[in-house]
């Protein structure tokens, strides 16, 4: 059953997400497909996806322990906070807060799980910054004048 209740969520959220792809609109010089086929195709894979769960489902899963379940809705509100933090905190520090927090989830050591989420923060500042060339603050902006 749980099968069927996912692959139903997932065909009704690839309808709205092709749906939504529909509306975008054509920019005057934009590429041969346009900038609907990319969406387009993700919500098709995403329906086929979805029937094939309602129509072959796997057996009735395991579901995880009360722990996990608790420990899973920890990183979703870390990374919901993460996205919130990002502008006013910055990036270093923000994505160092995030990287402890998740990295305690792994291993509960405290001390590996602050060098983890420093060298962490530090690593992919330096990889988005000076590899991708992005544009980040590292620090909040009123902090750097």
């Amino acid at each position: 059953m749980t099968d069927r209740i996912t692959g139903f969520l997932v065909v009704v959220l690839a309808l709205a997400y092709f749906a939504g792809a529909t509306t975008l609109s054509e920019p005057f010089f934009a590429d041969p497909l346009g900038p609907k086929a990319f969406p387009m195709g993700v919500a098709f894979v995403a329906a086929v996806c979805g029937v094939v769960m309602l129509l072959k489902p796997d057996e009735e899963p395991a579901w995880p322990g009360l722990t996990t379940l608790l420990h899973i809705g920890y990183a979703v509100v870390a990374l919901v906070l993460y996205a919130y933090g990002l502008k006013p905190l910055g990036f270093l520090v923000s994505t160092a807060l995030v990287g402890t927090a998740i990295s305690y989830l792994i291993s509960p050591n405290v001390r590996t799980s602050v060098l983890t989420g420093i060298g962490m923060s530090v690593g992919l500042f330096l990889l988005f910054k000076f590899v991708f060339g992005l544009s980040l603050f590292a620090f909040p902006r009123w902090l750097m004048g």
